[in-house]
């Protein structure tokens, strides 16, 4: 089966500075694939290295076949790769809405995602629609925010960080949301730092240490110590 998004060799710089060392990832039609890993691991630059933000000084980022390795990220968001980015990003001078429909400006054709079924799947934001965006609590501008993403119709949503500074059951609600996305016809790629969080939702589970994989399997495959260790990078040696 070939894979809808596939990362090979990915090797990405910050200047001089080396931030990603030869990362491989494979992501198949249909998964949630989780990216762990503590601050400053490098999970934030294979993500803006994926949607062409990040400079990538070797490897390649392959989608449904095509290289889309040097596209600039407006051509790579319109191939189907949306961003929910670190810290959410609204625009505060827009309504609910209004930072809703701009997710919409990179769309082809007809998807399954629309204004009203982002609106369905978080009601909060239609009951806000006409509230400035960055008026909401930190849980509903992160509705917004996926919500946005989405109505580009993405065929991969990368979701950086999502449970960052928000309270339990806002976190568990927002995550509640994925099986309807997956049913959507849209992979996803989380990034977290919640070990816990990220091995609830993925069918795979990628750690990542000083912008390198360290450990990788499925959820059940993988055991605390491994990721601990994996995580932290702790060696019995």
């Amino acid at each position: 089966m070939s894979a809808l998004l596939q990362i090979a060799g990915l090797t990405a710089h910050y200047g001089d500075f080396q931030a990603l060392f030869g990362v491989d990832l494979t992501l198949q039609d249909g998964e949630t694939l989780a990216v762990i890993g503590a601050n400053g691991a490098g999970k934030t630059t294979l993500m803006r290295a994926i949607t062409g933000i990040a400079k990538v000084t070797a490897g390649t980022v392959t989608l449904a076949g095509e290289d889309i390795t040097r596209l600039p990220a407006p051509e790579i968001l319109t191939r189907g790769i949306a961003m929910v980015p670190e810290g959410r990003r609204l625009f505060p001078s827009l309504t609910v809405e209004e930072n809703l429909l701009i997710g919409a400006h990179a769309r082809k054709g007809n998807g399954h995602w629309t204004l009203e079924k982002v609106q369905a799947l978080f009601p909060i934001l239609k009951e806000r629609r006409h509230n400035p965006g960055t008026a909401l609590s930190g849980g509903q501008q992160q509705m917004v925010a996926i919500g946005r993403a989405l109505m580009s119709n993405p065929r991969v949503l990368l979701c950086d960080e999502l449970s960052l500074g928000l309270v339990p059951v806002v976190i568990k609600e927002i995550y509640a949301a994925f099986p309807r996305i997956k049913a959507s016809g849209t992979s996803i790629i989380v990034v977290e730092q919640d070990i816990g969080q990220a091995l609830r939702v993925a069918d795979h589970v990628h750690c990542m240490m000083e912008g390198r994989i360290t450990l990788s399997g499925r959820p059940a495959e993988l055991s605390r110590s491994a990721i601990h260790d994996a995580y932290f990078g702790v060696s019995h040696a």
